[in-house]
Parts: C-alpha cells; structure tokens; sequence
C-alpha cells in the first residue's frame, strides 16, 4: 500500500511534574524530505533527536512539528514584565519636555511601549527543564496520527491508480486486437491500386508479398505491447510492495521506525519508482502512436498517454 505525503497529527502528554506536551504535525508534498522543528524554550538542545526520530518515520515531504510545553497553573511564561518605575520617569519627563517646548502630542500606551528600557527581561520565568524521554514519545504519538492520515489518503490514490492502470490494459488489448488488421486492410489495398494501374496485368504476387512483409516490419508493435504490458504488471506490483516502506502507524506509535532499516528501505520513495515506471510507459506509448497508421490504434495510444498523465499527476502526492 502507497502512502500520500499529506497529513495531520496531534498528541498530548502530561510529564510526571504535571507540565503538559503537545505536538502537532502537518506534512504537505516535496521532492524529498524536509524537516522544521520548533521545540519549547530551553529544549533546543534535543532538536536533532527530534529529527532523527521524524527521519526514521517518514521518507518525503515537508514536515512542520511543532511542539509546546505549559505549566500545570497554565500561566504566561512568554511574557515579559514592565519596569513601572522607569515608565513612571519617563512620562514624567516627556510630559515636562512638552510643557516647556509646547508639544502638541500625547501620550498613548504604544508610545510608552516603544520607551527604552521599560521592559523587563528578567522578568521572564527560568525554561522548564527538557525531559527527553517525555518529548520523544508526544512526537511519536502525533507521528502516528500523520501516518494513519498519509495511509488512508495513499488507500484512496491506490485505488484511483488501479483504475487507471484498468483503463491503460484496455486500450493495450484494443491495440493488439486491432493491429494484424491493419495489415490486411494495407495488403488488400495495394492488391487493388496495383490491379487497377496495371490494367487488368496479373499482379506479381511475390512482389505484393514482399511489400506487405516490409510494412509489417516497419509497422510492428509486437515489442511495444509486450514492453508495455510488462510495465503495467510491474506498476501493480510495486504498488503492492509499496506497503513495506518506512513505517505503520502502529510502529511508529512504538517508536520502532529505527530498529528494522532494512525492511524500511524496501518501501522508501515508492512515488518515485512508479513515477520512473510511468515514463517508460509513455515512451512506449509514443512509439505506438508513431506506428500506428491506424485511427482506431492511434486513439488507444492517445488514450493511454492522458491516462498516464492523470497517474503522474496523482504521483506527485505519493511518499
């Protein structure tokens, strides 16, 4: 089973001090893999831990994990304080100045605000110890929120892939019906504009053969079909195999995604496998249409490249 790069995951944990973890995660489609972490203050230090545990769970997209720690008496630790007795100084003097040199203005709390020295930045609470093992299991919790969404969505695109590889074999089981015909209709062709030039001279038959054996040479899409049919096959099975990448969202709620890397590897980057596979495919649908000279074959191959089109565009959203 494929998965989408697109997800949500949210997780809350409270630490044995009784302050409360949360994390929240959104993953949206990228190239590769890319990672922004935000942590709480004073916790910056355990960042790449953070990473790595990402890294370990998802293989592509952009990655934004956010995470924020409060205190049990839910209080504003972001705030700075005031220094009211520099503010009352300093009014004090503004308003004199403009007394003496008859100021018009007034003054207003965004003034007072922009006053130097008036905020107090030690007025700002000590950061709350990190708690590694806390921090690490809340962005596992939420990791396997992301999986669980980036698993359903990759069910729902599975599906509509199938479909469209159910509709590329039946255009590919037109073609090969329709193609020994083709050579018929061209043999019978020329047998009449030969018999019709030569007027009523017997036609070489030999010549006629050999000229209907260089169509077929220069016509044949035998090759094409076999090499398309086995890119179709291969297509499915890699999207069958597909359900052995990184992690479920059940390991990753266990924080497993590390301990077996090997069997990670076999799914990392499925979307761009099958999006290689789908650029084989359209090289043989090219060539089919080039060789067709047939309206009927020539519009399977059309259909075949527009339905491979909508699969490259449901690729781009695939881990």
């Amino acid at each position: 089973m494929i998965r989408s790069m697109t997800g949500y995951g949210a997780a809350e944990e409270e630490l044995p001090d009784g302050r409360v973890l949360r994390a929240e995660i959104r993953t949206v489609n990228h190239r590769h893999l890319n990672v922004n972490v935000r942590l709480p203050r004073g916790w910056e230090n355990l960042e790449s831990k953070v990473t790595e545990r990402v890294r370990t769970v998802l293989s592509r997209g952009s990655v934004s994990l956010s995470m924020a720690c409060e205190r049990p008496d839910h209080e504003d630790t972001g705030a700075p304080g005031l220094d009211m007795d520099r503010v009352r100084r300093l009014v004090s003097l503004l308003r004199l100045a403009g007394e003496e040199l008859d100021f018009d203005g007034k003054l207003d709390v965004n003034t007072v605000a922009g006053l130097p020295g008036v905020w107090r930045t030690d007025a700002l609470p000590a950061p709350p110890p990190p708690d590694e093992a806390g921090l690490l299991s809340c962005a596992e919790a939420a990791l396997g929120g992301v999986v669980a969404m980036r698993e359903a969505e990759g069910r729902r695109l599975e599906e509509e892939l199938r479909r469209s590889v159910g509709r590329i074999k039946a255009e590919v089981d037109v073609i090969e019906a329709r193609a020994p015909e083709r050579l018929i209709r061209e043999r019978d062709r020329l047998r009449e504009r030969v018999a019709l030039l030569s007027d009523a001279v017997e036609v070489d038959e030999d010549r006629l053969a050999r000229e209907i054996a260089y169509l077929a040479e220069k016509w044949d899409i035998a090759e094409e079909i076999v090499r398309l049919r086995s890119h179709v096959t291969f297509f499915l099975e890699q999207l069958g195999d597909a359900g052995g990448g990184p992690v479920t969202a059940e390991r990753a709620k266990r924080g497993s995604g590390a301990e077996d890397p090997d069997s990670a590897v076999v799914g990392r980057q499925a979307g761009k496998r099958l999006g290689f596979v789908v650029q084989e495919m359209n090289r043989e649908a090219n060539t089919l249409g080039a060789k067709a000279n047939d309206a009927a074959i020539s519009a399977s191959a059309v259909a075949i490249k527009e339905e491979l089109e909508r699969i490259r565009e449901q690729l781009e959203n695939v881990e």
